[in-house]
C-alpha cells in the first residue's frame, strides 16, 4: 500500500488527507495543532501532533524515505521552508509544497520541493488524482495556452458517441482514444465509449477549468 504524508491540516491539507484516506493509500497526517489532529484522526489511522521543522520528530512518525509528502503549511512561511528542508534531509522524494506567494514558491522550489502548488489555482481533487498510482486524469502542458487531458471514461462519458461528447465540449477536441488495449488515432464519431476506455482531449488552457466542472 502506498504511503503519503500530509503535513499541515488547514482547510486544504485536511481535505487532501481526508480524500486520500478514502483511497487505497496509507495516510500519515501531522500538524502542530492538537485540535486539527484530533479532527483528522476520525478519517486516518496515523495522525500526530509534531513540530514538522524537526527531523527527529518527522523520523519518529515515519516520514522518511517516502515517495510522496504534501506540505500544506502556508501562512507560516518560515515553518514551511524549514519543513521542506528537513524532509529533503530525510530522503523523501516527491515533496509537494503549498505556497502563498510567488516568492514563497520560488524559495520552496530552490530548496528541493518537487512541485509547488497554489490552492487557489488547483482544485484539491485534481491533486489527489495525480498522487495515486492509478491515475484517472492526467494533464500535459503543450504550451502556455494549449493542454492535453488524458482521462479514464467515467459515467459522464459512458455509452455516448464521440460525436456527442465533442458536441458537449465544443472547445475541446478528442485526438485519440484507447479501447480494449488498443489506441486509435483515427477518430470514429459513431464509436460509443465503454467502461475503462481512455480519452485524450486537446484544447486551450482557458477552457480546461470549465471542462473539469462538467466531468
Amino acid at each position: 500500500m502506498k504511503t503519503v504524508a500530509v503535513i499541515g491540516l488547514g482547510k486544504f491539507g485536511f481535505y487532501i488527507a481526508k480524500s486520500l484516506s478514502r483511497l487505497d493509500v496509507r495516510v500519515i497526517a501531522a500538524d502542530n495543532d492538537e485540535k486539527k489532529v484530533q479532527e483528522i484522526s476520525e478519517y486516518v489511522d496515523n495522525a500526530y501532533v509534531i513540530d514538522s521543522t524537526s527531523k527527529i520528530a518527522l523520523e519518529e512518525i515515519g516520514i522518511y524515505n517516502l515517495n510522496t509528502v504534501i506540505v500544506s503549511i502556508g501562512e507560516n512561511i518560515e515553518a514551511s521552508i524549514l519543513t521542506v528542508m528537513a524532509l529533503k534531509d530525510l530522503n523523501n522524494q516527491n515533496i509537494i509544497a503549498k505556497a502563498i506567494t510567488s516568492t514563497h514558491g520560488e524559495i520552496l522550489s530552490k530548496i528541493g520541493a518537487f512541485k509547488v502548488i497554489y490552492p487557489e489555482k488547483i482544485a484539491g481533487r485534481m491533486l489527489v488524482k495525480k498522487l495515486i498510482d492509478n491515475i484517472t486524469i492526467e494533464e500535459i502542458d503543450i504550451s502556455n495556452t494549449i493542454k492535453i487531458i488524458k482521462l479514464v471514461a467515467n459515467e459522464n462519458f459512458l455509452y455516448k458517441k464521440i460525436s456527442e461528447i465533442e458536441s458537449q465540449f465544443k472547445d475541446l477536441k478528442i485526438i485519440s482514444y484507447k479501447t480494449d488495449g488498443i489506441w486509435s488515432m483515427k477518430i470514429d464519431p459513431d464509436y460509443k465509449i465503454k467502461k475503462d476506455d481512455l480519452l485524450v482531449f486537446l484544447g486551450e488552457s482557458k477552457y480546461i477549468k470549465d471542462f473539469y466542472k462538467q466531468i
